[in-house]
């Protein structure tokens, strides 16, 4: 892992492969992700569940813009994209039900993934 939240994310998401989460989803999302005047471009393909990361600067079915800062705060689960969303501070083009699916790969608060890992353990959702 790197010091980059962004980077780590995205490697992380790389690496999974199939999820069966999005085993029904399907199309391109673009994270244009600002720092002042430079952006980076991360461009994640689900086909049925498969995931291909590249930085590639494609067109996307979905387009999320935002700034570093607010980005790694989503990725590492201390801010919610969609709330983001709500509040203006994540601009979104194009088909927003792809970022819906997609949140559910984002990591949520530290309290709540604890609960969650719990309740696996135990067998309970």
């Amino acid at each position: 892992m790197t010091a980059d939240p962004t980077v780590d994310f995205f490697a992380a998401l790389k690496s999974r492969g199939q999820e069966p989460l999005l085993r029904k989803a399907s199309g391109t999302l673009r994270f244009d992700v600002t720092d002042g005047k430079r952006t980076e471009r991360w461009l994640v393909e689900i086909r049925k569940g498969d995931i291909a990361v590249s930085r590639r600067n494609a067109s996307a079915d979905c387009v999320v813009t935002t700034d570093r800062a607010l980005f790694e705060r989503i990725v590492s689960g201390e801010a919610n994209a969609l709330a983001s969303l709500l509040r203006e501070e994540v601009n979104v083009e194009g088909d927003i039900n792809l970022l819906v699916l997609f949140q559910r790969l984002l990591p949520g608060p530290p309290r709540a993934r604890r609960r969650r890992r719990a309740a696996m353990s135990t067998g309970r959702k």
